[in-house]
C-alpha cells in the first residue's frame, strides 16, 4: 500500500500526517501550507513521532467504534459532537468514537502517535489536520510558546499584533494590512509567542480558516474574485453557512445577519494566496500593538481611553473548551506556561501601543496604518 506523507514544521517542532488517501494529506497541505512549512515527503523518510494517521476505510471505523462501545466509557463533547471515550492505562491508550460524525480515534500519547478513523474522505481530512495542529500546539507548548489571542501581519519581519474581543476588527485590520505591497499575513485570529534570545518576543502563526464577512470581502475587492472561483466550481471551507455561499453566487454584497451574528464567508488559509494575491508569513519579531474598534462613517484616526496587554488576551484551557485535550497531546495548558505568559506580557508591555478607530473605507485604514506602524 502506498502511504503519502505531509511534513509540518514551526520552529524547531515537526508533525507528519500520514495516509494511504492522498486527499488527506493534501488537505493538510492546503491547511497549513507556507505558514507552517507543508511539505511531501517520501514515505521511507517519515520521522517516528510525532505522527497522525487519517484512515479512510468504513470497516476499520466500525472495528474502532466498537471498540470503544464494548469497553467501559465515559461521554463528553469534543469539536460540537458528543464523543464516547474508552482509556485502557494500562496499555497506554485512549480510544474515543464519535456516531454523529462517523469518526474514531486512537491515541498513544506515550509515543505521540494519533489515529483518526472514518468512512469518508473529507470528515477524516479535516479532522487529521484538527488534531496534526493540536499535536504541534503540545509540542510548542511543551517548548515555552503561548498562545495570543491576536491577528498579526509582518513588514520586514516587524510584526504589527491586533488585539480586541470578536468583532473589534481584528480581521478588518489585518487584511486590510496584508492587503498592500510590503505587507505579509502571519495570523487571523491567534499566533504564537515566545521570549525571543535577543529580548523581545517571537511570533508564529497558528494556521486556520479565516471568517470574512460579505462586506469586507467587498471592500477588499475579493467578493468578485471569490464569486467567480465558486461559479467555476471551487469551494470555500465546508464549515461556512450554505447561506453565504447562496449570496456569492447571486452577488449580493449586503452582510447576513442570524441572531446578532455575522454568517461569514470561511477562507481556507491557502485561498489567501491563490485567490486573493496575499503573501503568508512564517514568522517575525514583536515590533507595535493596536488596538482597533470599527465605526462605519468613521475617518480613521487615533483614539483614546488605550488599554494594555492582559492575561485575558491569552488562550488558555478554559478557552478551548471546543477542542479540549481529550487525547493528551498537548498535556499543558491550551495558552503555555504562566511564566512564558508573564514574560510575554512584559516586553510587549514595552512596545509602541496604538487605539485606533477605523472605519469601512479599507484603503483609508490601510494607509492610516501604514503610516502609524511605519516606524514602529
Amino acid at each position: 500500500m502506498t502511504i503519502c506523507a505531509t511534513r509540518l514544521e514551526a520552529a524547531a517542532a515537526a508533525v507528519t500526517v500520514v495516509s494511504a488517501d492522498q486527499a488527506v494529506t493534501d488537505w493538510s497541505a492546503r491547511y497549513f501550507g507556507p505558514w507552517w512549512n507543508a511539505v511531501d515527503v517520501p514515505s521511507e523518510s517519515i520521522c517516528a513521532s510525532p505522527l497522525v494517521h487519517g484512515v479512510v476505510s468504513p470497516e476499520q471505523y466500525a472495528e474502532a467504534a466498537l471498540t470503544v462501545t464494548q469497553s467501559p466509557h465515559t461521554s463528553t463533547t469534543y469539536a460540537k459532537a458528543q464523543t464516547l471515550v474508552a482509556r485502557d492505562t494500562a496499555e497506554g491508550v485512549i480510544r474515543a468514537v464519535s456516531p454523529q460524525e462517523g469518526l474514531a480515534y486512537r491515541s498513544e500519547p506515550g509515543s505521540a502517535r494519533l489515529t483518526v478513523y472514518g468512512c469518508a474522505t473529507e470528515p477524516v481530512a479535516t479532522a487529521t489536520a484538527r488534531l496534526a495542529r493540536e499535536v504541534m500546539r503540545g509540542v510548542l507548548l511543551r517548548s515555552g510558546w503561548s498562545v495570543l489571542h491576536a491577528s498579526a501581519v509582518v513588514q520586514d519581519g516587524r510584526v504589527v499584533l491586533t488585539f480586541g474581543r470578536k468583532g473589534a476588527g481584528k480581521t478588518t485590520t489585518a487584511l486590510a494590512l496584508a492587503n498592500q505591497d510590503g505587507w505579509e499575513l502571519l495570523a487571523n485570529d491567534r499566533v504564537f509567542v515566545r521570549p525571543g534570545e535577543s529580548g523581545g518576543v517571537d511570533v508564529l502563526p497558528w494556521p486556520s480558516a479565516a471568517a470574512v464577512g460579505l462586506g469586507l470581502l467587498d471592500a477588499l475587492h475579493w467578493f468578485d474574485i471569490a464569486r467567480e472561483r465558486l461559479r467555476s466550481g471551487e469551494a470555500l471551507h465546508p464549515t461556512q453557512d450554505q447561506r453565504v455561499t447562496d449570496a456569492l453566487l447571486v452577488g449580493c454584497r449586503e452582510p447576513l445577519w442570524e441572531s446578532g451574528r455575522e454568517l461569514k464567508a470561511q477562507v481556507f488559509p491557502d485561498q489567501f494566496g491563490r485567490w486573493f494575491g496575499l503573501r503568508l508569513a512564517t514568522g517575525g519579531g514583536a515590533a507595535a500593538l493596536l488596538f482597533p474598534r470599527v465605526e462605519a462613517e468613521a475617518v480613521p484616526a487615533t483614539a483614546g481611553g488605550g488599554r494594555s496587554l492582559g492575561e485575558h488576551d491569552f488562550m488558555s484551557g478554559e478557552t478551548e473548551d471546543r477542542y479540549p485535550d481529550l487525547f493528551e497531546v498537548a498535556r499543558v495548558d491550551g495558552g503555555g506556561t504562566a511564566e512564558s505568559r508573564q514574560e510575554v506580557m512584559r516586553r510587549l508591555a514595552l512596545l509602541p501601543h496604538h487605539s485606533v478607530v477605523l472605519g469601512h473605507d479599507i484603503a483609508a485604514n490601510a494607509g492610516f496604518l501604514t503610516k502609524l506602524t511605519g516606524s514602529a
